[in-house]
């Protein structure tokens, strides 16, 4: 006979456990997993260090310099990218708001947790109008493509560009401010060569 743990002498059993959480409880835990899930996708979409350039206040002009070498062949390549960027960007915020959206309809939630998932969604729909201003504003400067993604105090600026000069910087830097509030040292700019 093997030697273990026997739960049943214990009184623990999945189902005991299962209505010790209750059904409200795993409702939230799923809910959090899945918005979980989806804030990494966004992190490995969009912290590719290879391709990532931070401009912060302190490594402007350095990094600027080691970006110059970033070439990338071919504009389908970054036709490309664009779009399935933002179509990975949509994706995941569906998969989160679809599962927010069942937290408020779910009867047996509490109404501290529907409350919550009212906020997160406001909160999602808010990045989503900041992120198009953002790239609205950034490609009236001049810039032919361009994609925002906002991740509470961090944003992630990718623009189609051949070299971005300090001015450039300094004014994808004061648009992100202007419409999310969020820091230079904490704008992300990704170049992608024309």
């Amino acid at each position: 006979m093997k030697k273990g743990i026997d739960f049943k002498k214990m009184g623990v059993t999945i189902k005991d456990t299962f209505k010790k959480i209750g059904k409200k409880n795993f409702i939230v835990i799923l809910s959090i997993l899945v918005i979980g899930g989806a804030v990494y996708i966004n992190y490995l979409l969009f912290s590719d260090p290879i391709d990532a350039i931070g401009y912060g206040a302190n490594n402007m002009e350095d990094t600027y310099e080691a970006s110059n070498g970033n070439n990338y062949s071919s504009e389908n390549n970054n036709d490309t990218y664009f779009s399935t960027t933002i179509l990975s960007r949509q994706k995941a915020r569906d998969e989160a708001l679809s599962v927010l959206q069942t937290v408020v309809e779910s009867a047996e939630a509490l109404e501290e947790t529907r409350n919550q998932a009212f906020a997160d969604i406001s909160q999602i729909a808010s990045d989503i109008e900041r992120e198009a201003n953002i790239e609205s504003l950034i490609e009236a400067k001049g810039f032919e493509d361009c994609v925002a993604v906002i991740n509470g105090n961090v944003a992630n600026i990718i623009v189609k560009t051949d070299g971005l000069l300090a001015n450039d910087i300094a004014q994808i830097n004061e648009i992100v401010y202007e419409q999310a509030g969020v820091l230079p040292v904490d704008v992300r700019i990704v170049e992608r060569a024309k």
